[in-house]
């Protein structure tokens, strides 16, 4: 599988080994497609965890991105730009909320979640200073700064990273029961995915989602929900949370909100929660940038005719159709939703890492998590001949395994 042994050895070699990548080297894509410094064409079958929801290159993305080029890039927030108020308009109303705060990343989005649930709480709810509790989910992944992978369950993400931030308190996922119980007075928000990625595409218990919003409301604590990887379109709904007619109070957003170009994420809420900010109290050099703007206006557009969120509930009836059927025959789980799947391996037959190599070897680009599970997420401009496609590799490489 490695033609490119310099290349790869080059990377490995000036690099810190945060990630241990597959030795592919990509040079350019299309749509779904991938293609290596040698001219093989790949599969996408990963998305950048999500990010390319609209596949490499989408030609409205592009086209908006090139012409923002040509004309500004970089105010900071010390001033507004002509870009700035249409997105934030466009995905508050995607949304079906009254405020948006610009930032970069996922985490960061993550981390302004925290500040203003804790603010919210001392303001409006009354918790006594420096008091603020939140309730989080075991197996969760909501990033890997300090104060995110304090609260985090993987062994990799949080140790010999301490201190630890504290002010967390971490309840089983998918337990209502013992995510009310965790609840007390001082508690400001339940932070959870819809659907947890990292962990494996985890699907919640049927009436989980209504039940942590009914709790929510009847204590008075917000219900921040993480759908960086979860939202615009990859579960066959604009949101994971929509799957069970469930709003939040605050949607974190990110990942597929850049289009593949930028990195661009977003809290969005109404403005009894995002209104605690001040001048002076928050803020990201880059977040909201008229780059960023342009490109993120662009993402919502094609959300809002909900072309993708229909190719997303279609396509993924079959690509899960397509995964249940092997198993039993080397597959020993398939869960999630949508174009978003997570499969167990039998263990007895290869680790996930072994399966993404033998994938890679066929063509197909995929990413393991946890042993012998892998995730499958690809664009939502794949076709069911490409799905279709990506399946039979996999059924070949579990074959070839037995």
């Amino acid at each position: 599988m490695v033609r490119t042994p310099a290349a790869v050895r080059d990377a490995e070699r000036w690099t810190a080994h945060n990630y241990h990548p597959l030795p592919v080297v990509i040079s350019s894509a299309e749509g779904a497609w991938l293609t290596d410094v040698d001219g093989r064409r790949y599969l996408d079958c990963l998305a950048g965890y999500s990010a390319l929801n609209f596949g490499h290159r989408h030609p409205q993305l592009i086209a908006a991105a090139h012409a923002q080029l040509d004309r500004l890039t970089l105010t900071s927030r010390a001033f507004i730009h002509d870009q700035f108020a249409d997105f934030c308009r466009e995905l508050a109303e995607l949304c079906g909320k009254e405020l948006v705060l610009p930032m970069n990343t996922g985490a960061e989005a993550v981390e302004t979640a925290i500040k203003v649930a804790r603010k919210w709480g001392y303001q409006v709810k009354g918790v006594p200073a420096g008091q603020a509790t939140i309730v989080v989910a075991e197996g969760n992944f909501h990033g890997r700064t300090t104060t995110i992978v304090s609260f985090s369950t993987d062994t990799d993400a949080r140790d010999d990273f301490g201190p630890y931030t504290p002010g967390f308190r971490i309840v089983p996922y998918g337990d209502l029961a013992a995510l009310e119980a965790a609840i007390d007075d001082t508690t400001v928000a339940v932070l959870i995915e819809p659907i947890q990625g990292e962990q494996g595409v985890v699907v919640p218990p049927e009436g989980y989602l209504p039940g942590v919003r009914r709790v929510c409301t009847e204590r008075n604590v917000l219900f921040v929900a993480d759908e960086i990887q979860s939202g615009l379109g990859r579960t066959g709904e604009t949101f994971a949370c929509d799957h069970e007619g469930v709003t939040p109070d605050m949607y974190l957003l990110g990942k597929a909100l850049g289009g593949g170009i930028v990195p661009v994420s977003a809290v969005v809420a109404d403005a009894d929660v995002l209104g605690v900010l001040r001048p002076g109290q928050h803020g990201s050099t880059f977040g909201g940038n008229p780059l960023a703007c342009a490109v993120a206006t662009e993402v919502v557009r094609l959300l809002a005719t909900g072309e993708f969120q229909h190719r997303s509930a279609e396509l993924g009836a079959r690509l899960h159709e397509s995964l249940r059927a092997l198993i039993g025959q080397g597959l020993v789980a398939v869960r999630g939703r949508g174009l978003w799947a997570g499969i167990d391996i039998d263990p007895a037959l290869m680790t996930g890492r072994e399966a993404c190599e033998r994938l890679a070897e066929r063509g197909v680009l995929a990413k393991d998590t946890h042993g012998s599970t892998i995730r499958l997420a690809p664009p939502l401009v794949v076709t069911a001949e490409e799905l279709d496609h990506a399946v039979a590799q996999l059924a070949a490489v579990l074959a070839g395994a037995r």
